[in-house]
C-alpha cells in the first residue's frame, strides 16, 4: 500500500472512528427499539441492528489495522510494516449485505412463499457479488481488476433489476402511508451500492499513489454508513407506519 500524507491518514483516521461509533450507535437504536413495532416488523428490525452491529465490529478491526499500518509522529508519516487489512471489508459485506436486502424484503411482509423465494434469490446473488469482487479488490493490476468487476456486476445487475421489477407489484400492496417510504428505502439500496462500483474503479482514474487509498477507503466507508444506517432507519420508520396502519385498521373498518 502507497504511503499516504498525514491529512490523508487523519482523514481516514477519523472517517473509521467515526463509523465504527455510527454503527455501534445505529445498532443500540435498532435493537432498544424494537418493542415500538409490532411483532410482525420486529425481526426486520432486528436484521437491521444485526447489520450494523456486524459493521461495528468489522469497523473496529479495521480502524485498529489502520494503526498499525502507520505511524504519524512529527508531521511525518511511516509505514510500519504491517500490511492493512482491506480483508475485514469484504468478510464484513459477505455477512451485511444479504442481510440487508432480506430486512427490506421481511418488512414488505410478502406471503410465506413470496419472502422465502425473494430472501433466497437476493440474499445468494448478493453474496455471489461480494465473492466475485474481492479477487479484483486484491488484485495488484487492473486487467484482473476490470474482469472480477465485471463479473461482480451480473449479480449486481440480477438484484437491480429485482428491486425495481420483481418488487414493483408488491409496493402497491403496502399501506399507503408506507409505500413513498418502501419506494425511498429501494432507491436507497440501489443508489448506495451503485456507489460500491464507482469507488471500486477509482484504481482506473489518473489519481495514483496515497490518493487512491484515501479515496478508496473515505468511499467505501461513506457508502457503508449510507447503506447500513440509512436503510436501517427506514426499515425501521416502514415498520412503525405500518404497526400504527394495521393498529388502526380494524377500528377504522368498524366505524
Amino acid at each position: 500500500m502507497d504511503i499516504v500524507t498525514p491529512f490523508q491518514f487523519a482523514l481516514v483516521y477519523n472517517a473509521f472512528s467515526f463509523t465504527f461509533a455510527a454503527m455501534g450507535a445505529a445498532t443500540l437504536f435498532f435493537w432498544l427499539s424494537r418493542s415500538q413495532v409490532a411483532p410482525a416488523y420486529r425481526t426486520a428490525v432486528v436484521i437491521s441492528g444485526l447489520v450494523t452491529g456486524i459493521a461495528t465490529y468489522h469497523y473496529f478491526r479495521i480502524f485498529e489495522s489502520w494503526g498499525a499500518a502507520f505511524t504519524l509522529k512529527d508531521g511525518i508519516v511511516t509505514a510500519t510494516g504491517f500490511a492493512f487489512n482491506d480483508a475485514y471489508r469484504y468478510v464484513d459485506w459477505l455477512l451485511t449485505v444479504p442481510l440487508l436486502l432480506v430486512e427490506l424484503v421481511l418488512v414488505m411482509r410478502l406471503s410465506r412463499a413470496e419472502t422465502t423465494t425473494k430472501t433466497l434469490r437476493l440474499g445468494s446473488a448478493a453474496a455471489l457479488m461480494i465473492i466475485l469482487g474481492y479477487p479484483g479488490e486484491i488484485a495488484g493490476d487492473i486487467p484482473t481488476r476490470v474482469l472480477w468487476g465485471t463479473l461482480s456486476a451480473i449479480p449486481f445487475l440480477y438484484i437491480v433489476w429485482e428491486l425495481f421489477s420483481g418488487l414493483g407489484k408488491s409496493i402497491e400492496a403496502q399501506p399507503a402511508t408506507t409505500q413513498n417510504l418502501v419506494r425511498k428505502a429501494r432507491l436507497l439500496t440501489f443508489a448506495s451500492w451503485g456507489f460500491y462500483p464507482i469507488v471500486y474503479m477509482v484504481p482506473y482514474t489518473e489519481l495514483s499513489g496515497g490518493t487512491v487509498t484515501t479515496a478508496i477507503q473515505i468511499g467505501y466507508t461513506i457508502a457503508d454508513i449510507v447503506s447500513k444506517v440509512g436503510l436501517g432507519i427506514l426499515v425501521f420508520l416502514i415498520s412503525v407506519r405500518k404497526s400504527e396502519a394495521e393498529a388502526v385498521g380494524p377500528e377504522a373498518r368498524a366505524a
